[in-house]
């Protein structure tokens, strides 16, 4: 089975699949570069309302195929990182669904997501330690602001890998399922977001991405307030029925 990305849009979700089972969905060069591009097509797709990224069969990404590298600092970081970012940078809700090996640029990938939920047995790890490769700081500090200073040194300092228990304590993870119920509640939840107001979750995602400026306020507050996206929900409150939102973000 050639190492790829595969990807579908079904219901509004469209679905990125890391594939390469011979080396437990290591990323080769060539996956790295497919996956910006790819995030760019999706996000300008008005069908795609939120994203998952999972792995093929039994694992989420055991990280950087080594193997298809020289094994040095720039290539890995200089493919790795505009995959990390895109990811980041995609303007639709996104959540990775983790079974099995989720470590080294695996993780990155997954730290990078909005939300993600894993399956009881997956696994988790930050390895640059155990390669002599130095992190890079945007890398580090999404991780600090995922799970704090002191969980980012464990990992980092020591390269050990971590279970679901500990990654759910620390909020590496959001969700742990049991065996078999993963794709059941990723199906669930997406679907209770594909039912919400892009507008809110657009603006929220902005937000949270740091301190936004006058200007960007001002632009919320007016899209607010033309979409009528909170009439409508009043609307939909007060009739009991589901809320029809119509606004759409604008094609980056």
């Amino acid at each position: 089975m050639e190492p790829s990305l595969r990807h579908d849009v079904t219901d509004g979700i469209a679905t990125v699949v890391i594939r390469n089972p011979a080396k437990r969905n290591a990323l080769t060069p060539a996956m790295w570069s497919a996956l910006p591009p790819l995030l760019d097509r999706l996000a300008a797709d008005p069908a795609v309302r939120a994203l998952v990224l999972t792995g093929h069969g039994d694992t989420f990404c055991a990280g950087a195929d080594i193997g298809s590298l020289s094994a040095t600092y720039e290539q890995s970081t200089g493919l790795a990182l505009p995959a990390e970012e895109a990811l980041a940078a995609f303007p639709k809700p996104t959540l990775a669904a983790v079974r099995g090996y989720c470590v080294g640029g695996g993780c990155q990938l997954a730290a990078a997501c909005d939300l993600r939920f894993a399956e009881e047995g997956a696994l988790f790890g930050v390895t640059p330690a155990k390669l002599g490769i130095v992190y890079a700081p945007g890398s580090t500090r999404r991780l600090v602001e995922l799970i704090g200073p002191a969980s980012t040194k464990y990992l980092l300092f020591s390269g050990e890998l971590i279970g679901t228990e500990r990654a759910l304590r620390t909020g590496l993870v959001d969700e742990v399922l049991p065996t078999g119920e993963l794709d059941k509640r990723v199906a669930e939840f997406t679907r209770v977001l594909v039912s919400r107001s892009q507008l809110t979750q657009a603006a929220a995602k902005e937000f949270a991405a740091g301190p936004a400026d006058a200007e960007r306020i001002t632009y919320w507050q007016e899209q607010a307030r033309v979409s009528g996206e909170a009439g409508e929900g009043i609307a939909a409150f007060l009739g009991r029925r589901a809320p029809r939102f119509a606004w759409t973000p604008p094609i980056p």
